[in-house]
């Protein structure tokens, strides 16, 4: 590995291609040759493509440099590695004291072991730009050695971390405690790889916290191995018993359910713990007082609540009533359907076949799919 890393600095410092000159020839004018004058957010626009407000954001954490010295090196260190302008702009706009890593001590080295475990230069250049600060500390290989494995390859936890913190996480001391017990639970690599993801993750919490919501979450009638708990801990992880005790008592009082109502409708659709009480009040309100379903029906069809009231749940609603007051649809056709097929099947078998015997549908659908009921669709 040593040698490895002997071999890779020199051409990344030496190489025609990425030059310190040939990096910064093109900003020549903005880095002045008087160290003791060095102006910071000049540089950052003039050198490293930040706008003035950006700039004058950054520079404060940057206050300190007297010379370009360090931040050229830097420059021309991700040049080697193939990113671009707008890349380096992002970087350093995100993470300024990126300018400040060292370069042989820290960046090299971590493009070595990275490259020894497999990744191309151009996969090394994404994940500067996605991890930021992150690669600028030596725990970036440790993070990148256990996630490999997990998403199976490069390009899955490269995807993945556009959506997550993943290698800031603390492995050694939380993660891999946390997958340990996951796996226990049943769990297999892919639903872990895709708890990393959420953002938080289950994974970044405590042990015992893990261990608490996995509790909850049996409690509730998701058991450990089922398909569903994946989805559960996401959306309990990070609540407290009290709170998902307050949770399952709203919706056994504004759905009218039985503890066994609100388990079923808990293992189809985890989420309506994390959903405000104002938004399920509204669902309640539509579905048991103005639609007519009974509890029980929504319980074991929560899906219907997890979707929205204005944009599809009423708006389908009121076409269905519409089609059926007229005799254009036999009105033992369940609702339910209506709401959980896509936008697209809904439009081909609710509103199209109707064009020429309700030929104002389509605006009046669309109407209301904007929050105004047109008197139209509008029935006693």
């Amino acid at each position: 590995m040593l040698r490895l890393r002997s071999c890779i600095l020199p051409r990344l410092l030496s190489s025609p291609a990425t030059s310190l000159h040939r990096v910064l020839s093109a900003a020549a004018p903005a880095v002045s040759p008087n160290h003791s004058s060095f102006a910071v957010e000049d540089y950052l626009v003039s050198t490293c493509g930040l706008t003035r407000l950006q700039a004058a954001k950054a520079s404060a954490k940057l206050s300190h440099l007297k010379s370009p010295s360090k931040p050229d090196a830097v420059l021309s260190f991700l040049a080697g590695l193939g990113l671009s302008g707008a890349d380096v702009a992002a970087l350093v706009a995100k993470d300024p004291l990126f300018l400040c890593s060292k370069v042989e001590r820290t960046l090299a080295p971590n493009v070595a072991e990275l490259t020894g475990l497999g990744l191309t230069r151009s996969e090394i250049a994404r994940l500067v730009s996605l991890a930021g600060a992150t690669f600028r500390c030596k725990s970036i290989i440790s993070g990148m050695q256990y996630c490999l494995p997990l998403f199976g390859s490069s390009e899955n936890l490269l995807g993945a971390l556009k959506s997550g913190h993943i290698l800031s996480y603390d492995h050694d001391r939380v993660v891999k405690p946390n997958v340990a017990f996951l796996q226990e639970c049943g769990l297999g690599a892919c639903d872990i790889a895709k708890l990393y993801v959420h953002n938080p993750s289950p994974l970044s919490t405590s042990k015992e916290r893990l261990r608490t919501a996995v509790t909850c979450i049996e409690g509730l009638g998701v058991p450990r191995g089922s398909p569903m708990l994946r989805h559960a801990l996401q959306a309990v992880a990070f609540l407290s018993e009290e709170k998902i005790t307050t949770k399952v008592e709203q919706l056994k009082k504004m759905f009218r359910w039985s503890d066994a109502e609100v388990a079923a409708a808990f293992c189809k659709a985890p989420s309506l713990l994390v959903r405000s009480k104002d938004s399920l009040q509204r669902r309640s309100d539509f579905l048991i007082s103005e639609v007519g379903f009974e509890p029980a029906y929504i319980a074991h069809r929560p899906a219907m609540l997890t979707y929205s009231l204005e944009g599809r749940v009423r708006p389908r609603y009121y076409v269905v009533k519409f089609l059926k007051e007229n005799g254009l649809l036999d009105r033992s056709r369940d609702y339910y359907r209506a709401v959980m097929i896509t936008e697209k099947e809904f439009v081909e078998k609710f509103i199209s076949p109707h064009k020429e015997s309700a030929p104002h549908l389509t605006e009046d659908y669309a109407t209301a799919c904007r929050g105004e009921v047109p008197v139209r669709l509008m029935f006693a």
